[in-house]
């Protein structure tokens, strides 16, 4: 989850002013927080996530050690590719995500039949993720989606039309799955450079390549 601080400050016997942070964290949010109320010169502060819901100091310290032993803080990267001579599709996915304060990186792929074009391979690829999430037990949580699509996440963001069925059908399956598992997305497009683990994944299963990895990272 992603928090905001909001905080009024007081001088003792001067003016008093309100400031508000950008978005961090929760546990980073924290961490800051219980600085700032050392000082002894904050009158009131709250925190704010994503859907303007309020949080005292005492919800949010409840909230990060519920969630410490479950995986959070998932960040998903996909990519999908079609081979149009071949009418077979790669898809690939790296979910980075955090446990019991260690880090982990999960990797899979998959090679599919029945797609008709890249921007369906692309849908095909965010989907495996979510089924991938749905494996991990990440649940009523915030998930950021990154992914080099601009066709795919835009029309998520439904900032562009959605003209053709297949596709329409895909970005119903993502938003049903979405709200079955209580994801709230945030999307980010990469360049094909930023995004280069999960195009790997997308190439190898076009070349009959299966991956499927977890491995715990370095703090």
């Amino acid at each position: 989850m992603r928090v905001r601080i909001e905080w009024t400050y007081k001088k003792p016997k001067g003016p008093t002013t309100f400031f508000k942070s950008e978005e961090m964290k929760a546990a980073e949010a924290a961490l800051i927080a219980e600085d700032l109320t050392q000082t002894g010169r904050v009158k009131e502060l709250q925190f704010l996530d994503t859907n303007d819901q309020s949080w005292s100091m005492k919800e949010l310290n409840k909230f990060l050690r519920g969630i410490q032993t479950e995986p959070h803080d998932a960040i998903v990267y996909f990519d999908g590719g079609f081979d149009l001579e071949e009418k077979v599709s790669g898809l690939g996915c790296v979910v980075y995500y955090a446990q019991n304060h260690k880090n982990y990186r999960l990797r899979t792929n998959a090679k599919v039949e029945g797609l008709k074009s890249n921007n369906e391979a692309e849908y095909a690829a965010l989907h495996l993720a979510l089924q991938e999430l749905d494996l991990l037990g990440i649940r009523h949580q915030e998930v950021t989606f990154a992914g080099d699509s601009q066709v795919v996440i835009n029309q998520l963001l439904d900032e562009w039309p959605v003209m053709e069925e297949e596709l329409s059908k895909w970005a119903d399956r993502i938003e049903n799955k979405m709200d079955e598992s209580g994801i709230r997305p945030s999307y980010s497009v990469l360049s094909r450079k930023k995004n280069k683990e999960a195009d790997r994944l997308a190439t190898q299963a076009l070349q009959g390549v299966e991956v499927r990895s977890t491995i715990e990272l370095e703090n």
